[in-house]
C-alpha cells in the first residue's frame, strides 16, 4: 500500500514533464567540446549519422531486437505490467534496483530524456514519458527511433553506425547472423563486444537466435544454420581517429561525470570545457604521425600542476583508453624502486648482485641472458635489469609494492600475487592514461591526483554544473620522489631512453618498457613514459588485436617523446631538489671491492671517492677506515729452486714497494688482482721486504713486512762419536 501511494504521488508530480520529440527524431546532434582557451575543437562529434528509416531495416533485424528485448512490443502500450510487477518484487527482495523490466519504448525514453541513475524517481519519470511517447508515435516509428538511438559500443550510436563499424556495410544489408550479434550487444556493449569478448558475444548471439526460433520468427533449419556459424567481423578503419581523438575521450569522461549517455549530452546542449593545450596537442599529433607506425599507437600529455590532460591522440579501430595492456618494465619505478626508496630499504647507490635467479617455478631472465654481477640500483634502473627489480621487490614485499602502486592509481587483480608483477606481468594490465598518470607522482614531489580531460561543464544556459577540483594525496616523501627522478634522468641520458639525451630545452626523466610475446622473440607492446617539471608524457604502440610488432620502447616511442619535447616551449625547466636530499662522498674502494656503501674518510683522496645523493632519512652511518689506519698485510713468501715466490692480495688505494736485499725491485699499485712475484735469490740469505702506504698525501709512516729466504737447504745437524785412542 505504501509503495502504491508513493508511486501514485510521484507519477502525478512528474505528469507535466514534456516529451522532447526532437530528441527522438533528430538525425544529427553534436557535442560542443572546447580547449583550455575556450576554442571549439574541430573533431567530428556528430551522433546518429546517418539515420536509417524503418523501411530500410531488414525484417529479421527488427525481429531480432524484439525477440530479445521486448516480445510484447506490438501488444502493450509502452509498459509491460507483468514484467514491472515481477521486477519490483525481485528488487524489494534484494533491496536493490538491479532489475528494470524496460520495454523498447522505455529504453528509448531513457536514452533520450533521462540519466542512467537507478532510482525510483527516474523510473517513474520514464513511465510517464513512455506513456506520452506511445500516444504521440506509432509502434513502427518508436522502433525506428529506438534502433537509431541505442548504443553499440565503440562510439556507435544507432544501428547504421554499428553496422558500418563492425561489418563495414549498411544496416539494410545485415544478414541474420549479424543482426542477432548486434541485438545481443545492447544489454552490455562492452561485455558482449565481438571485438573485446568474442566468446560472450557468440553465446549472446546464439541466445537471440534461440529466442527468435521460440517466437516463430525463424525456422528450426534457419536456426541450426546460423547457430553453427562464427561471427565474421569486418571492422571499418575509417572510425579509427574519431575513436581516439581528444574530444571523444572528453565526451566519454563527461558521460561518467554526468551519468548520461553521450547522445543525451548532445541533446541537452551541454558544453564540455577541457584542459587541451593547442600547442601541445599539435606537437603530439605531429610527433606520433612522423614515426609512420605500422600498428596501433597513442600518446598522452598530462599537466603536472593542474592534473589535466593537455594532449591526447591515437590511431586504432578500437578505443585505446578502454584497453588494458601489459605494461612491461614501466611498472618498475612505481611498484618497486620508488617504494623501496621510501621504505629506506635501498639508496640509489645500493649494490645488488645481478645473477640468474629462480623462485619456485618462476625463473626470470635479463634481456639476452646478460648478467652483470654486482650493480648499483641507479644502473639497474637505467639499464632495466630484471633480476634486480625482482630482488628489490622481495626486500619490501609484494603487498607493500602493490600498496604504493595502488595509491598511484594502478589496479591489480587478486591473482597478481607473484614476483612476475615486478616486470609488468599483470593479469589484465593497465591503460595508458592510468599508467602515465602514476608517474606524475614522481614529478609532483610524491603527491598523486587522478588526471582529467574535463575541466568544467556548462549546461545549455551557461550554468556551471561541474568543475574538476583535484584531490591530492601524499604517496611518497619528496626526497624519495626526487631520488627516483634523479635516477630516471640518468636513464634519459645514458640508459634505455638515451635517445632523449639530445633534449636541451628541459630536464627530462624517463623509463621505457617492451612487452614480449610469451615463448617468442616477437613483441606486443612498446612504451616510453617520461616527465619534465611541467608535463608527463606517455607513448604506447602495439596492436589491440595482439598482432606482433617490431618496435621496442627505447626506439620509436622514445623518438616520439624526443620530437614532442623539442617542439614545445617550457617555463619551468629544472626539477626542484628536495630539501631532504643531501650530497655526500662515499668510499669507492668499499663500493667497488666489497659492494658496501660507506661514507668516505675526510682524508681520502678524491680519486677514491664519489659524490652521491641520499635521503637524510637513509644516510650511510659508517665512515670508511681506508686512509685512516694501515692494517697488516697478508702475504706469503717461499723458495722454489733458486727463486723466492712472493704472493699477496693488494688493495687499490695502497702503494707497495718490493725490495730484495735492500735494493728496490718493483712497485705495485692501483690494482686488487692477486700478485705472484718471482724474485731471484742471489745470496745465501736473502731479505724480501714489502713497504706499503696510502697513495696520495698521508702523514702515516710506511709499514713493512720482511721475509728471510735461504738460497739452499740448511744443512742438517749431525752428531759424530769421537773414538778415543787405545792405550797400550
Amino acid at each position: 500500500m505504501f509503495c502504491g501511494i508513493y508511486f501514485l504521488v510521484e507519477y502525478l508530480k512528474f505528469s507535466k514533464i514534456p516529451l522532447n520529440a526532437e530528441a527522438l527524431t533528430s538525425p544529427s546532434l553534436a557535442i560542443e567540446v572546447y580547449d583550455n582557451e575556450n576554442v571549439l575543437l574541430d573533431d567530428n562529434n556528430n551522433f546518429n549519422m546517418p539515420y536509417i528509416s524503418s523501411e530500410d531495416i531488414p525484417t529479421h533485424t527488427k525481429e531480432a531486437f524484439i525477440s530479445v528485448e521486448d516480445k510484447e512490443f506490438y501488444h502493450h502500450h509502452g509498459l509491460n505490467p507483468k514484467r514491472i510487477l515481477k521486477a519490483m518484487y525481485n528488487n524489494l527482495k534484494s533491496f536493490s534496483l538491479k532489475e528494470g523490466a524496460s520495454t523498447i519504448s522505455q529504453q528509448l525514453i531513457k536514452n533520450t530524456h533521462l540519466s542512467n541513475e537507478k532510482t525510483f524517481e527516474r523510473k517513474i519519470k520514464e513511465m510517464v514519458l513512455t506513456k506520452k511517447l506511445e500516444k504521440e508515435f506509432d509502434k513502427d516509428k518508436i522502433l525506428e527511433c529506438y534502433l537509431n538511438v541505442i548504443y553499440f559500443g565503440n562510439n556507435c550510436y544507432g544501428i547504421e553506425s554499428a553496422s558500418e563499424f563492425y561489418f563495414n556495410k549498411s544496416a539494410k544489408n545485415l544478414d541474420l547472423n549479424e543482426s542477432c550479434t548486434l541485438a545481443g550487444m545492447i544489454k552490455s556493449p562492452n561485455k558482449y563486444s565481438p571485438i573485446n569478448h568474442p566468446e560472450n558475444a557468440l553465446k549472446r548471439r546464439n541466445l537471440v537466435l534461440a529466442e527468435m526460433e521460440k517466437d516463430g520468427k525463424i525456422t528450426t533449419n534457419e536456426y541450426l544454420q546460423a547457430v553453427n556459424k562464427g561471427i565474421m567481423l569486418d571492422v571499418n578503419s575509417h572510425t579509427e581517429n574519431k575513436l581516439n581523438s581528444y574530444s571523444q575521450a572528453s565526451i566519454d569522461e563527461a558521460s561518467k561525470i554526468l551519468n548520461l549517455p553521450a547522445k543525451q549530452i548532445a541533446i541537452g546542449g551541454f558544453q564540455i570545457h577541457t584542459y587541451q593545450n593547442a600547442e601541445k596537442q599539435k606537437a603530439l599529433v605531429e610527433a606520433l604521425e612522423k614515426e609512420n607506425f605500422e600498428s596501433d599507437y597513442a600518446g598522452i600529455v598530462i599537466d603536472n600542476l593542474s592534473h589535466g590532460v593537455s594532449a591526447y591522440y591515437g590511431l586504432s579501430p578500437y578505443k585505446i583508453l578502454e584497453a588494458k595492456r601489459q605494461v612491461g618494465s614501466t611498472i618498475k619505478p612505481i611498484l618497486v624502486y620508488a617504494p623501496a626508496l621510501n621504505e629506506n630499504v635501498i639508496t640509489p647507490e645500493t649494490e645488488v648482485l645481478d645473477e640468474k635467479i629462480k623462485i619456485g617455478d618462476y625463473s626470470p631472465s635479463n634481456v639476452g641472458e646478460k648478467y652483470n654481477g654486482y650493480i648499483s640500483i641507479k644502473d639497474a634502473v637505467k639499464n632495466s635489469v630484471n633480476t634486480v627489480a625482482i630482488k628489490v621487490l622481495s626486500y619490501i614485499g609484494i603487498d607493500t609494492g602493490k600498496m604504493y602502486a595502488e595509491r598511484m592509481g594502478l589496479a591489480f587483480d587478486e591473482k597478481d600475487d607473484s614476483y612476475a608483477i615486478a616486470l609488468g606481468g599483470l593479469t589484465y594490465g593497465e591503460n595508458l592514461k592510468t599508467l602515465t598518470n602514476s608517474y606524475t607522482t614522481l614529478a609532483n614531489n610524491g603527491t598523486y591526483s587522478d588526471a582529467k580531460f574535463v575541466s568544467y561543464i556548462l549546461d545549455k544556459n551557461g550554468k556551471l554544473i561541474y568543475k574538476h577540483t583535484p584531490i591530492e594525496k601524499q604517496v611518497l616523501r619528496d626526497d624519495s620522489a626526487f631520488l627516483m627522478t634523479d635516477i630516471l634522468k640518468e636513464t634519459a641520458k645514458t640508459g634505455t631512453a638515451k635517445k632523449l639525451s639530445t633534449v636541451s630545452n628541459t630536464e627530462v626523466a624517463s623509463k621505457t618498457g617492451t612487452v614480449g610475446k610469451k615463448n617468442s622473440k616477437q613483441n606486443l607492446d612498446a612504451y616510453n613514459i617520461s616527465y619534465t617539471p611541467e608535463n608527463t608524457i606517455g607513448v604506447w604502440c602495439g596492436n589491440l588485436d595482439n598482432t606482433p610488432i617490431t618496435y621496442t620502447g627505447g626506439n620509436q616511442p622514445t623518438e616520439v617523446v624526443k620530437n614532442f619535447l623539442q617542439e614545445v616551449s617550457f617555463k619551468k625547466t629544472s626539477f626542484d631538489k628536495s630539501p631532504h636530499v643531501v650530497e655526500a662522498k662515499i668510499d669507492l674502494i668499499e663500493k667497488e671491492d666489497n659492494h658496501r656503501i660507506v661514507l668516505a674518510s675526510p682524508v681520502a683522496p678524491d680519486r677514491y671517492t664519489e659524490s652521491a645523493l641520499f635521503s637524510r632519512f637513509n644516510m650511510p652511518s659508517e665512515v670508511s677506515e681506508n686512509f685512516v689506519t694501515l692494517s697488516d698485510i697478508e702475504a706469503e713468501c717461499k723458495r722454489e729452486n733458486h727463486n723466492a715466490v712472493l704472493t699477496f692480495k693488494p688493495k687499490r688505494h695502497l702503494k707497495y714497494d718490493i725490495y730484495l736485499n735492500g735494493e728496490f725491485y718493483r712497485t705495485i699499485k692501483d690494482t686488487t688482482s692477486s700478485q705472484l712475484i718471482t724474485l731471484p735469490l742471489k745470496q745465501e740469505e736473502n731479505e724480501i721486504t714489502i713497504k706499503y702506504n696510502f697513495q696520495g698525501k698521508t702523514e702515516l709512516d710506511d709499514k713493512e713486512k720482511t721475509f728471510v729466504i735461504l738460497n739452499k737447504e740448511k744443512p742438517q745437524e749431525t752428531w759424530f762419536k769421537t773414538q778415543q785412542p787405545f792405550s797400550f
